[in-house]
């Protein structure tokens, strides 16, 4: 049964990524999960219908969850393969006043926020100036973690559940946790 429904997929894979392709960017119907995998299409789909149909969001370049907010799509940079970071609940791109790199192979689990400007403390209706948040490759970003403006993390950086990351790792390969976050050990 699985061989046939590969087979089905492998057949209508160019017609199921026409139709998609009329709503979200060709760039981002490629890689594992349209090229080797079926959930790429339900995402999409799903993603047609909910924000493109219904209008419960705002359409985006790419499929994404409901629960999902980016601020300007064009300042986010991701690679295709990583389109599953979109599909968590809750997750959070604040980048309208700056933008926001992910590393491949990064995971970002649900309700995770990533912003580039903070409230202006003289005058709460505006923002400060943004700064680029910058996540190296084959990152993890626990639940409910926050990273703040201008934060680079280098390769391999875990970020514990419920950090609030408010200075860079760049040299990367550590586990951080806290509020707010530092250094809780070194990973080889």
């Amino acid at each position: 049964m699985k061989n046939f429904l590969r087979l089905l997929l492998k057949k209508l894979s160019p017609l199921l990524k026409f139709i998609l392709s009329l709503f979200f960017d060709k760039k981002y119907l490629t890689g594992r999960h349209f090229d080797s995998g079926i959930e790429g299409y339900l995402w999409g789909f799903r993603a047609i219908w909910c924000r493109n149909i219904l209008r419960l969001a705002r359409p985006a370049p790419w499929p994404m969850v409901l629960g999902c907010i980016v601020s300007k799509p064009a300042n986010l940079h991701f690679h295709p393969d990583d389109i599953d970071n979109f599909q968590s609940p809750g997750t959070y791109f604040q980048n309208f006043k700056g933008h926001i790199y992910l590393g491949k192979g990064t995971y970002i689990a649900p309700n995770v926020g990533l912003i580039t400007a903070n409230h202006d403390f003289q005058n709460l209706d505006q923002h400060t100036e943004g700064k680029d948040i910058i996540i190296g490759d084959k990152c993890w970003i626990g639940m409910n973690a926050v990273i703040l403006p201008g934060v680079v993390l280098g390769e391999r950086t875990i970020v514990a559940a419920g950090a609030v990351v408010s200075k860079s790792f760049p040299d990367g390969k550590v586990v951080i946790g806290g509020v707010p976050a530092k250094i809780i050990k070194s990973i080889n």
